[in-house]
């Protein structure tokens, strides 16, 4: 049986940003920590590579974002969920905190426009200028 090695001797990954958040949310300590929790619509922007893998999205669509959260500290483990101190402390994978060994973020957003290389979407928390690496439909029990 063959094992992958982790830590320090782990193997390395590129990731390459499709595009990028432009949202009036500039403060990740006064967004929203979730996108239902008040986050106002932004605009994800690709790069004009990725034109064709944007054909067939539109409006209504529900999407899950995969962003970078470029901000986040890394060498963060446990957290007080939602950065409540009363909370006791939880390992980072029983959480959605943006700090983590690779800070990936998850969005579910809902298209409201696409315009060429610009998608309008509601509900993203990123902040402006998060880089996007991936989008993907929702499937609510369709296949």
């Amino acid at each position: 049986m063959q094992t992958h090695p982790s830590g320090p001797e782990a193997a390395s990954y590129a990731l390459r940003p499709v595009g990028r958040v432009e949202s009036p949310l500039t403060d990740p300590a006064l967004a929203p920590k979730q996108g239902d929790e008040g986050a106002p619509e932004a605009w994800l922007v690709f790069d004009e590579t990725y034109a064709p893998a944007l054909r067939g999205l539109g409006p209504g669509a529900d999407l899950l974002v995969l962003t970078w959260l470029d901000r986040a500290q890394r060498d963060v483990l446990v957290v007080h969920p939602r950065g409540d101190r009363s909370r006791p402390e939880t390992g980072v994978f029983g959480t959605r905190s943006p700090h983590r060994p690779n800070p990936i973020g998850l969005h579910r957003v809902r298209v409201r426009e696409v315009a060429g290389l610009r998608v309008r979407v509601a509900d993203l928390e990123a902040v402006d200028g998060t880089p996007v690496l991936d989008l993907k439909p929702v499937l609510d029990g369709e296949r």
